[in-house]
């Protein structure tokens, strides 16, 4: 018991049975975030996060179509459900996401966005949100 006990005492400590006896062993652990490690046996290591963080827009051009992609996004849930609105919805969610996440929706997602508001010309064009969102992107250059 007393053994099981100092192997317990050491586990974390660097240290490593061999030929019979404790040696120590030296760690060194640079700069962490947001991860979850463990060292030594019979560990439970769990990485949870209980909310997602969030980047501020870039500047006030991502701002405005971050504002602009939500209020899109809150009118289409009250029309009709078809392809090219599903589709758009999704490209709206990952330009969202994308702002969010790093700050700025990439060129290529405009393009995918800017291609998802033309195809769904026929519900954005009596909404203003849709309007609002093809003049942010367009000066974005998408």
């Amino acid at each position: 018991m007393a053994r099981r006990q100092a192997q317990d005492d050491d586990a974390g400590t660097g240290a490593e049975q061999g030929a019979g006896a404790w040696r120590r062993r030296e760690v060194n652990i640079g700069s962490v975030s947001d991860s979850a490690f463990a060292i030594g046996d019979h560990n439970d290591v769990r990485n949870e996060h209980h909310g997602r963080t969030t980047v501020a827009p870039r500047d006030e051009q991502q701002a405005e179509l971050l504002r602009a992609v939500r209020n899109l996004r809150g009118d289409l849930a009250r029309c009709t459900r078809t392809e090219p609105v599903d589709v758009l919805d999704a490209e709206l969610a990952a330009t969202e996401e994308d702002i969010t996440g790093t700050g700025e929706a990439a060129p290529s997602r405009l393009a995918r966005l800017r291609t998802a508001l033309t195809t769904a010309e026929g519900v954005t064009a009596m909404l203003a949100s849709g309007a609002a969102v093809g003049q942010a992107v367009g000066v974005l250059g998408g």
